[in-house]
């Protein structure tokens, strides 16, 4: 143990254990006071990295440790609006976000300009930097709208899409002037700079996916999946940095590379989020306020004339961009301070082009004194407009996100409160694989929905068989609290797993039931017969059966092959919904495969709950095996059976055993039994 002598106790803190201590402490103890107060936690940290830093009570240094944190935090922040993106969605909004971009670079560079040249009368190639500094922006506020659940919301869609586009033209912009004012402009700059930014989204968008489901496909240790993702969104900040770009670009395009590999409702997304929102991105706000010197603001007149004139502009030319999206676009005034509030911080790039400006050098006064390209009223205006900014923008993104959600402007969640899935489980290879199949059919904010069945013989005393049972109940909890969900196991003796599963189907009113396959015969006929056909006839709720060659997660289309008449059968909606959740966490593609009439109720569904949906006419499965040649490396095989004398019967399903085992034995494949009778048909329907 070290004596007491030997630890430093001087301003600022140097020992790292203390200083580590005490910003965690904040991190803990700052939402707690600053609620009562009616702060935003984010602006909180923001004040309280204003209070300890060099600026306020000295107690911390902005050192290379805490800019290394922070820089993390930005790119986190940037990475997670990449990866919570709903995808499908995002290529709908596009146009919308497009739009959005371009006014929120516009307006702000038109304000900047007038304003720097006429009203402060700088330099042009000053005031076009100083309108760059306008133009840019960071989503600062987003975690707000992230604890919040409407990350899919419209204007959180367009808000993102059009930071990425804004700032990348903000920072180009910054590029050509200070390489103008300097005189470095060389021959083939547009040339240069262009292929390799082409490059860098190529790499980043193609080659990134790939690596990723390869890598998740071979390994499935948690630990070892997160630091991957860490390495990716390091790796794409880095290549932007290269092509010239800032690399938070960098870091969201990582997010939408990896965004259909983990589902919303994935172990490895909560960890993403959980490590993002208690370390990262506190480290990154509270680096902000370190940034803070409020005895700059006094030191001049000219830096509070500065502060003003680009706190007033940035303000209302973020304001008036987002209101002409909201009137273009019809838009919710809610929606429109959302949008203001995510597009009205300026942090990091802001922060980028002050600094590169003011280090550009154009010449020197009679006295010696540098002509900087911006001067140090622009720098000590910016931290000011900083501080500011993001207050602006804590608050009116927490009055819009709040009010979205309470009112319901996000898209509903539908489900029965009521629902239970029921996941009986006997084999360790498979047990990760059914609850993760469970965790992305139920609603993402259903956390109750699950619980795993073990059955043991209670003919005989078996110590060993009981161990066994708990080990595997244990490893079904573990995986379903690691996607932050609550499954219950539960240890049943009985005489045979047939009564076990009927009994608790029936004891706590499940709806669902998933099944694994054989380990070793997979869909054989004597499989199916055996145990299957005895759930099956005992139990009517909707029943999967599914057989992984794959990690769920990893598959990039879900193919679904429905017989004709399915629409007429009683769980038609049911399971129709379970698969409509499925499209929902993961963003894959859905291609469901039926007849004319059946596909028409599902386009009806699509036009009304949108999803990544193909439908393709199939009037019948005698040519089955011609689909298993067009199934892609990473398809998944789902196929919508029926029992004998039904609508949706036909003789074909008979042989469906064996045809999966001679076409699709490289391919996942779940077998979906519907609820035949007994169930509101429109209980699920939206």
């Amino acid at each position: 143990m070290l004596p007491l002598s030997t630890l430093s106790l001087t301003l600022p803190i140097e020992d790292p254990v203390l200083k580590f201590m005490l910003i965690m402490a904040i991190v803990l103890v700052a939402p707690l006071l600053l609620n009562r107060l009616r702060i935003p936690y984010l602006l909180g940290l923001i004040i309280a990295g204003a209070v300890i830093g060099p600026h306020g009570l000295n107690l911390v240094l902005r050192d290379s440790s805490i800019i290394l944190s922070g820089t993390v935090g930005l790119l986190y922040i940037m990475f997670l609006s990449g990866i919570e993106m709903d995808m499908n969605d995002f290529r709908r909004n596009s146009g919308r976000s497009l739009v959005f971009g371009l006014l929120t670079f516009s307006v702000p560079m038109i304000f900047g300009i007038l304003l720097g040249y006429y009203v402060l009368g700088f330099p042009l190639y000053s005031s076009i930097l100083l309108a760059g500094l306008f133009a840019s922006q960071t989503l600062v506020a987003y975690p707000i709208v992230s604890r919040l659940g409407i990350t899919r919301d419209k204007a959180v869609t367009i808000a993102v899409g059009g930071t990425v586009l804004t700032d990348t033209l903000a920072l180009l912009v910054l590029t050509v002037i200070v390489g103008l004012a300097s005189g470095n402009l060389a021959d083939g700059f547009w040339l240069r700079l262009g292929g390799s930014v082409v490059a860098c989204i190529a790499v980043i968008m193609v080659i990134f996916p790939l690596i990723g489901r390869w890598f998740f496909k071979w390994c499935s240790d948690s630990i070892s999946q997160y630091v991957f993702v860490l390495v990716m969104v390091f790796l794409g900040a880095f290549l932007a940095q290269m092509a010239g770009l800032e690399p938070i670009i960098g870091a969201f395009l990582a997010g939408m590379a990896m965004n259909r590999l983990i589902p919303s409702t994935s172990p490895l997304m909560n960890r993403i989020e959980f490590v993002g929102n208690a370390i990262f991105i506190p480290f990154f706000l509270i680096g902000v306020g370190m940034l803070i010197d409020y005895r700059a603001f006094f030191e001049s007149w000219e830096t509070l004339k500065v502060a003003a004139v680009m706190i007033v502009g940035i303000t209302a030319a973020k304001y008036i961009a987002a209101a002409l999206t909201q009137k273009a676009f019809r838009l919710s005034r809610d929606q429109r301070t959302l949008l203001f509030g995510l597009s009205s911080a300026h942090v990091a790039a802001t922060l980028a082009a002050v600094m590169v400006g003011y280090n550009v050098i154009l010449g020197h006064t009679p006295d010696g004194e540098p002509i900087r390209l911006l001067n140090e009223s622009v720098l000590n205006g910016t931290i000011l407009m900083i501080f500011v900014t993001c207050t602006v923008s804590t608050f009116a993104t927490q009055r819009g996100a709040h009010n979205i959600a309470l009112g319901g402007v996000r898209e509903k969640e539908e489900a029965d409160p009521a629902d239970l899935i029921l996941i009986p489980v006997s084999h360790e290879q498979t047990v990760s694989e059914l609850v993760s199949l469970g965790t992305l059919l139920k609603p993402k904010k259903q956390k109750n929905a699950l619980c795993a069945l073990h059955a043991v013989n209670n003919a005989a005393h078996n110590p060993q068989a009981e161990k066994h049972a708990q080990k595997l109940l244990d490893m079904a909890v573990k995986t379903a609290a690691a996607s932050d969900d609550y499954m219950q196991g539960v240890l049943r003796y009985d005489v045979n797993i047939v009564n076990a599963i009927t009994s608790t189907v029936c004891e706590r009113n499940a709806s669902d039931l998933i099944l694994g396959a054989h380990q070793e015969h997979g869909f054989s006929e004597a499989y199916l017969g055996k145990t299957a056909e005895s759930l099956l006839a005992q139990n009517n709720i909707t029943t999967f059966i599914y057989k992984s060659v794959q990690p769920i997660s990893t598959i990039q289309r879900h193919l679904i092959l429905i017989p004709a008449h399915a629409e007429k059968e009683a769980g038609f909606p049911l399971w129709v919904q379970r698969l409509w959740q499925l499209g929902r966490n993961t963003g894959t593609e859905m291609y469901f495969c039926g007849t004319e009439e059946t596909l028409d109720y599902l386009r009806e569904k699509n036009g009304k709950s949108p999803i990544n949906a193909r439908f393709r006419t199939v009037p019948d499965w005698s040519h089955l095996h011609d689909l298993a040649h067009e199934m892609r490396t990473d398809d998944a095989l789902w196929v919508v059976l029926s029992r004998r004398e039904k609508p949706s019967y036909s003789p074909v399903m008979a042989r469906l055993p064996h045809m999966l085992e001679s076409y699709f034995t490289d391919r996942s494949c779940i077998l979906i039994y519907p609820v035949q009778a007994g169930e509101d048909p429109n209980r699920f329907m939206v």
